[in-house]
């Protein structure tokens, strides 16, 4: 049924739409889109784990935490070399 408020798009007008990212940098969410190679069975186990939608972020959200681990164990190392070299 046809919309007088939002008639539909010719091909051209189709042809010239862009993403919002590149129209609206400034709504960048601080996501940047990759392409990268992953064993089918890490990917199956996480579309399973998601259900089959949002398995991406559930990724970015592992990525993150191993970040985090890494970074709480530097600092532990680096107060437990700190606390050696006062000794």
């Amino acid at each position: 049924m046809p919309d007088e408020d939002s008639p539909e798009l010719t091909s051209a007008e189709f042809s010239e739409l862009r993403p919002l990212a590149e129209v609206l940098p400034e709504l960048n969410l601080g996501k940047q889109r990759i392409t990268i190679m992953l064993d089918e069975a890490v990917v199956q186990a996480y579309k399973a784990k998601a259900g089959g939608r949002g398995y991406q972020t559930l990724i970015n959200d592992t990525l993150r935490r191993a970040l985090e681990v890494d970074s709480v164990k530097e600092a532990l190392r680096e107060v437990i070399r700190e606390e050696l070299h006062r000794a």
